[in-house]
């Protein structure tokens, strides 16, 4: 018989991802690209490599082959293991017919049979779409010590955030005493980080429950927690101090690659300490040109900078031809920005190219973010202004700037 697991962990990596469109139209949200090098999903499965979990099931649904692609056998991660390692779950086949992951408690108890193979005594389960470092071993120790049924890893959040999140309330030991899924007058600042470990009995027993119930949603903040709580379990929170960000939002998501630019030790992503694991790409070194001007920005390999960089994250080739200046902006892989092209606060997705003389977007202090989805040419001389999102070349302004050509 195999040896018993202490701990597996199960990520959830199959959200549609709608509140990042155009970045996610044709791939999960998990494996949007971020911090010029690196997948979302590579920050939890690294937190997992770091904390010693060397079980994990990814539970994919929306958009899958990329992130399948990506995975692999989870030899990046050091998970290509005989017994354990890196596992991806997409919903199968049962009995019953095809069954779509109908929340995230019931993606959880599809794959029971996945968890009861390696029989550990605690699951933890995670979220694919956050960026942060942390030990998870920590958390676990605490669960141990608190002889707890469920550990909620929270971070405190000021009140007017509040309601976005599940708040919870505890006693002075940290023990869970109410609940409340994103609220509307919320009576605390501590907020669930969707990150929970579980005494696998009790796990398996409240999924069981909960898929009895035909009027759950069968998720794990509105329903399988407080129902946890109002049964009187052991519930505790683990509140966590460092960077954490949920990359959600195309907003959320520009501000955690400007975060990556900056000083905060809690996302040095170069820490030999506390690695990134990721699959490697391109490994040829960027060029930069004679009069290339490049500050405060990462700059992934292989493409070639002859125009103006700062602050901002440029992934793998990615040419910036002369006279081009680039600002506070997150430009995905295979971008060519032609000559005198100018881009401010934004994104520009994937195998994109960028006309000569074209703005896109306005200085950070001047407007929203400017998005432009992937596999897109832009002619030259066009006017995208602060705030527009261009989904395809059908949403492109037709109005050229003067002098372009």
């Amino acid at each position: 018989m195999s040896e018993r697991k202490q701990c597996v962990a199960m990520l959830l990596a199959g959200g549609q991802g709608s509140r990042l469109v155009p970045l996610t139209k044709t791939t999960a949200k998990p494996a949007v690209p971020f911090g010029g090098k690196y997948r979302i999903i590579d920050f939890p499965l690294s937190n997992c490599v770091n904390s010693g979990i060397d079980t994990v099931g990814v539970l994919t649904q929306y958009q899958p082959l990329e992130l399948n692609d990506y995975l692999g056998r989870g030899d990046p991660w050091d998970m290509d293991l005989r017994y354990g390692g890196l596992h991806v779950l997409p919903p199968y086949e049962g009995e019953a017919g095809a069954d779509w992951f109908q929340g995230t408690a019931n993606a959880i108890y599809q794959n029971l049979r996945f968890i009861r193979r390696y029989n550990p005594q605690y699951v933890l389960i995670l979220s694919g779409d956050h960026i942060y470092k942390m030990d998870y071993r920590i958390m676990l120790e605490e669960h141990i010590k608190n002889k707890a049924d469920c550990t909620i890893s929270v971070i405190d959040v000021p009140l007017e955030e509040a309601s976005r999140f599940g708040i919870m309330t505890t006693d002075s030991t940290g023990r869970i005493t109410e609940f409340h899924e994103k609220p509307a007058k919320p009576n605390s600042t501590l907020a669930s980080m969707g990150v929970y470990i579980f005494s696998t009995d009790k796990l398996i027993k409240y999924l069981e429950e909960d898929e009895k119930n035909p009027d759950s949603a069968n998720d794990f903040g509105k329903n399988v927690i407080p129902l946890m709580l109002n049964s009187g379990e052991r519930m505790f929170a683990y509140l966590y101090g460092g960077y954490w960000k949920d990359v959600g939002t195309l907003d959320s998501f520009w501000a955690a690659n400007m975060d990556a630019l900056g000083d905060l030790p809690e996302l040095y992503l170069n820490d030999p300490e506390w690695r990134i694991y990721y699959r490697h790409g391109n490994t040829h070194p960027e060029f930069m040109g004679a009069e290339a001007k490049v500050t405060n920005s990462i700059v992934g390999d292989g493409g070639s900078m002859y125009g103006t960089v700062d602050s901002s994250v440029i992934f793998s080739d990615v040419a910036v031809e002369k006279g081009c200046v680039v600002n506070d902006s997150v430009i995905m892989s295979d971008c060519l920005l032609r000559e005198n092209a100018k881009v401010s606060h934004a994104i520009i997705g994937e195998n994109v190219t960028v006309g000569r003389d074209t703005v896109i977007g306005e200085a950070l202090d001047a407007g929203e973010l400017t998005v432009i989805g992937p596999n897109i040419e832009i002619p030259d001389g066009t006017v995208i202004g602060a705030g527009q999102i261009i989904n395809s070349a059908e949403d492109l302004p037709a109005q050229k700037q003067e002098g372009g050509r």
